[in-house]
């Protein structure tokens, strides 16, 4: 509400922001955060290195989604088709005796996102490191 003032022989109103509340408030949060920021520990982010980003796999195990959300396992030259209950047994037998193998899932389009979840969670739940999807780019 704004403040009315009296000089002689009108009444007119002053129309300015009273600013030493908001002063006050944000001297106190500066104070605030003055004290608090040397209490808090700064936390250690585990950043991945160069030589290891750059490092292809040596293999590629794919798993394609259908439009029927069929799933099909792709290593090398073989394909076959697996459920959705054994995609982590047919992938590890897959992957069995060899290192730095990637798994990389292709879905179709029209599949639902929570399917390729349903695969990506069933394939780290399993102990698999290298889980990716693959993305094709239309023009």
């Amino acid at each position: 509400m704004p403040a009315v003032v009296s000089r002689g022989r009108g009444r007119r109103t002053i129309n300015e922001i009273n600013m030493v509340p908001f002063i006050d408030v944000m001297l106190v949060l500066l104070i605030i955060f003055m004290v608090t920021a040397p209490l808090i520990t700064p936390s250690l982010i585990d950043l991945p290195s160069v030589g290891k980003a750059a490092k292809q796999p040596d293999t590629v195990v794919q798993i394609l989604i259908g439009k029927d959300e069929a799933l099909e396992l792709k290593s090398g030259k073989n394909t076959q088709k697996i459920g959705q209950k054994e995609v982590a047994a047919a992938v590890q037998q897959a992957l069995a005796g060899q290192t730095n193998t990637a798994v990389v899932i292709s879905a179709d389009r029209s599949v639902k996102y929570e399917t390729v979840v349903k695969v990506m969670d069933t394939l780290q739940r399993a102990g698999i490191a290298r889980v990716g999807l693959s993305v094709q780019l239309t023009p």
